[in-house]
C-alpha cells in the first residue's frame, strides 16, 4: 500500500471497491463505497456554499455512524481541516475547542447538538446534521473552494483528553495518516473479504485510523451500534455481525476476562482446585476460548487490543488459541508505533516497532535498563496547535518526540511499557515505582474493578472501586450463610461492614504477595463510585494523587 494523502485513499478505494458495503449501521442502512462518495460531494457542496473554503477548520461532533466517515472525508479531501470531538465532552469543553480551533463550520448528531451552547452555533457559518445532512443553522452565503491536498497539508487537528484552559491540539497532515495505514497494513492485514464491528468513538485516534481509514482503505467493511457497546448490546450484535476483526481496548476483554473466566473458574471448589494446575489451566482456557470465540460470532481471526494487556489475560488468549494483536501508540503518532501479532507475540510486551519507525530509550536508568520512550516516525505529529511551549517540552533536541511512557526493549527488539514518566513515584531508597504494573495486580482480584495507586506521607495507598456483580455474588453468599432475605440485610450490617474490612485486607495481602518489596502498599482505601475517566476512558489520576485521602472510607 503506497498512499500519500487522504484524497487519494477516498478516490482510489470508490473506485476500486465500488458497489461493495462500506459503513453499516446496525439493523438499519448500508453504504456503499459509490454511496459514500456521492455523500461526500453532497456535503462539500453545502460547506462551499457557506463560504467554507480549504484551509479553514471544520468541527466534527458526533456519535459513530456511516456519516461520520463520510463527513471526515468530505473536510479533509477538500482541503479543509477536520476537528472531531469526542462525544463525551462537556458543552463548555466543546464550546472551548470549537473557539480554540476557530472552526467555520460544525457538523453534528442530534443528541450531542444539546451540548452546544446558542451563542457558538451562531458564531458559525453552517451547522449540519449529520443524520441527513440537513442544515440546522447557516448564518453566511458564499462561495467555498477545494484544493487538492498535499502530504505536508494539515488533515486534523484532534484534542486529547482532560482538556483544561489550555487546550492540546494535536496536529497530523495528509502525509502523517497516508504513511500510518501504510505502515499497519504491514502489521495487520486486512482485505475485502473482512469486516469489522465499531465499539469505539470514531473521534479516538485509534478507532479512526485503524477502525475507519485502514479498513477503507482495504475494501473490508464496518458496522456501527446505534447504542453504547454494554453487554446487552454487544453480544447480540457480535453474532448479527459476526466480523472477522474486532478492535477492542484492554478494559472490555480484560472485564470479560474477569466475569466470564475466572470468575465461573473459582466459583467451584473442584474447578479451582486444578485451575491452579499449569496443564489443566490450559485445557480449562481452551475450552472457554471457544465458547468465547462462538459468542463473538464464530467468525473472528484477529481481535486488535490499543494497548497493554493485564498480563494474565493476555496468557489466556495464547492458551485459548484466540488469535490476537497488540498496538502502541499516542494520538500525537496517529496512532500506532510498535505492535505484534499472534502466533509472534510475548506476552507483556507491545510489540518491535513498526516498519518505517525508529525508537530509542533516553535518560536511561543504569541499574533497571529503563528508560523514556523517545519516536522517530513518519506519523509523529507537527505539534499541538497555537501551543508552542507544549509543542517544545514534548520534542528532544534532535527532533524525537518524548512519549512520556517508560519502558526497556528486549533483545529481540520487543517493546515493555512500564508506566508513564508523569506517574512513576520515587522509593525512599530511590526505587523507581510504577503504579501501574501495581494496579494492574490489583485489579485481577475477583473483587476489584478498577484502581489507583498514589503516595501519601511516604506510604503507597490502594484507592479501589469494588466490582459491584463481585460484591453482590458475595452478600447473596452470606445472606444464604445468615439465612435471611434481603428486606433482613439492613440488620446485618455491622457484620457486613466487618466483611469488607476483611476483604480490604485480602485484597491487600493479595497484591502484596505478587509485587516487590518497594511496591507494596500499606493501605486500602474504598472508593464508592467508579473514578472519573477522560473522554478516552482514561482514569483522571490527578484528582486522587493530589487529594487528601484521610477522609475516604476506609
Amino acid at each position: 500500500m503506497n498512499l500519500t494523502t487522504l484524497y487519494d485513499l477516498l478516490h482510489q478505494s470508490v473506485e476500486k471497491f465500488g458497489d461493495k458495503t462500506a459503513f453499516s449501521m446496525l439493523g438499519s442502512e448500508d453504504v456503499s463505497y459509490n454511496e459514500v462518495g456521492r455523500r461526500v460531494k453532497q456535503v462539500q457542496e453545502l460547506l462551499f456554499g457557506a463560504g467554507v473554503t480549504a484551509g479553514d477548520k471544520v468541527a466534527l461532533l458526533s456519535s459513530s455512524m456511516p456519516n461520520w466517515g463520510v463527513c471526515y472525508f468530505a473536510i479533509t479531501t477538500a482541503g479543509m481541516i477536520a476537528v472531531p470531538i469526542m462525544p463525551d465532552f462537556t458543552g463548555e469543553e466543546i464550546d472551548m475547542l470549537i473557539k480554540h480551533s476557530e472552526a467555520k463550520a460544525l457538523l453534528v448528531s442530534d443528541k450531542l447538538f444539546t451540548k452546544v451552547p446558542k451563542e457558538t452555533v451562531s458564531s458559525l457559518n453552517i451547522v449540519i446534521r449529520t443524520k441527513n445532512f440537513s442544515v440546522v443553522s447557516q448564518m453566511v452565503t458564499g462561495a467555498g473552494e477545494a484544493v487538492v491536498p498535499k502530504p505536508e497539508d494539515l488533515a486534523v487537528i484532534i484534542y486529547t483528553s482532560g482538556t483544561t484552559s489550555k487546550p492540546k491540539g494535536v496536529m497530523l497532515t495528509h502525509g502523517n495518516l497516508a504513511q500510518q495505514i501504510n505502515m499497519i497494513y504491514g502489521l495487520y492485514p486486512i482485505g475485502v473479504e473482512d469486516s469489522m464491528l465499531s465499539v469505539l468513538p470514531l473521534s479516538h485516534t485509534y478507532e479512526c485510523s485503524l477502525g475507519m481509514l485502514y479498513v477503507f482503505a482495504t475494501g473490508s467493511s464496518t458496522t456501527y451500534l446505534e447504542k453504547p457497546p454494554t453487554p446487552s448490546i454487544l453480544l447480540p450484535a457480535l453474532r448479527k455481525v459476526r466480523p472477522t476483526c474486532f478492535l477492542i481496548v484492554p478494559l472490555i476483554i480484560e472485564k470479560i476476562y474477569n466475569s466470564q473466566i475466572v470468575a465461573k473458574f473459582t466459583s467451584n471448589k473442584f474447578i479451582k482446585s486444578i485451575y491452579g494446575i499449569g496443564c489443566f489451566r490450559k485445557l480449562l482456557h481452551r475450552i472457554a476460548g471457544k465458547k468465547l470465540n462462538q459468542a463473538f460470532g464464530g467468525k473472528a481471526r484477529l481481535f486488535i487490543g490499543g494497548a497493554k494487556l493485564d498480563e494474565r489475560v493476555e496468557q489466556f488468549l495464547v492458551e485459548a488459541k484466540i488469535p490476537y494483536a497488540i498496538g502502541y501508540g499516542l494520538t500525537e503518532t496517529a496512532p500506532l508505533v510498535a505492535g505484534q501479532i499472534s502466533p509472534a507475540t510475548k506476552v507483556g510486551a507491545t510489540g518491535p516497532q513498526m516498519n518505517g519507525v525508529k525508537v530509542r530509550l533516553d535518560n536511561v536508568n543504569p541499574e533497571t535498563g529503563h528508560g523514556e520512550i523517545v519516536v522517530n516516525s513518519p506519523s509523529v505529529m507537527q505539534g499541538y496547535y497555537k501551543n508552542e511551549e507544549a509543542t517544545a517540552d514534548v520534542f528532544t533536541a534532535d527532533g524525537w518526540f518524548r512519549t512520556g511512557d517508560l519502558g526497556y526493549i528486549d533483545e529481540d527488539g520487543y517493546i515493555f511499557i512500564k508506566g508513564r514518566l508523569k506517574n512513576m513515584i520515587l522509593g525512599p531508597s530511590g526505587e523507581n515505582i510504577y503504579p501501574e504494573e501495581i494496579e494492574t495486580v490489583l485489579n485481577s482480584h475477583v473483587f476489584v474493578s478498577e484502581s489507583v495507586v498514589t503516595e501519601q506521607d511516604g506510604q503507597l495507598i490502594a484507592l479501589v472501586h469494588f466490582d459491584s456483580e463481585a460484591i453482590e455474588r458475595l452478600k447473596d453468599e452470606f445472606m444464604t450463610k445468615w439465612e435471611i432475605t434481603r428486606d433482613e440485610w439492613n440488620q446485618k450490617k455491622d457484620e457486613w461492614s466487618k466483611r469488607m474490612e476483611e476483604v480490604k485486607q485480602e485484597v491487600l495481602k493479595y497484591v502484596n504477595s505478587k509485587v516487590n518489596r518497594f511496591s507494596r502498599i500499606s493501605e486500602v482505601i474504598e472508593e464508592d463510585k467508579e473514578f472519573e475517566k477522560t473522554p478516552s476512558k482514561k482514569i483522571r489520576r490527578f484528582l486522587y494523587t493530589k487529594r487528601d485521602n484521610k477522609s475516604a472510607k476506609k
